[in-house]
């Protein structure tokens, strides 16, 4: 741990001041911030991929992250949960709407359950390590990464 450099009252390794006197400590003290996904298991970044309605938004994170910046795996993971909520969106926002229109057809039920046992799959496959490939939203994700 560093001191300060006015008082030489004991400083944290991120302080920018001392507490003790208030002196500003020069810039060769103080540490740029810790990664806030530096505890954050690669396993666990990528179940978090495929949570039903909020998995988008840690595949965001995950893509966005530097700490996985290099990981095909995490990044394949965060490209397929992203793509599986697309496909939410299309089930909700298009054949939804469309199916209304039509009398007594289940199809917007039926889709909405395959994706759900699908991120219930995928999650539970994740959690074993695997990287698999789910139909047509796998092929997307791996063509998504080979582009990084």
């Amino acid at each position: 741990m560093p001191f300060c450099s006015q008082c030489g009252n004991q400083v944290g390794g991120r302080d920018a001041y001392c507490g003790r006197c208030g002196a500003r400590q020069p810039l060769d003290f103080v540490r740029p911030a810790e990664d806030a996904f530096s505890h954050i298991t690669p396993r666990t970044a990528s179940i978090c991929c495929y949570i039903p309605g909020l998995g988008w938004i840690a595949s965001i994170i995950v893509l966005a992250s530097q700490r996985f910046r290099q990981d095909r795996t995490v990044r394949f993971h965060a490209f397929q949960g992203l793509y599986l909520f697309v496909a939410w969106l299309l089930n909700s926002w298009v054949i939804r709407p469309m199916m209304l229109m039509v009398p007594n057809a289940p199809v917007h039920g039926l889709i909405e359950a395959v994706l759900l046992v699908m991120s219930i799959f995928m999650i539970v496959k994740t959690a074993h390590d695997e990287a698999y490939a789910l139909p047509l939203f796998g092929e997307l994700a791996k063509r998504s990464v080979a582009e990084d």
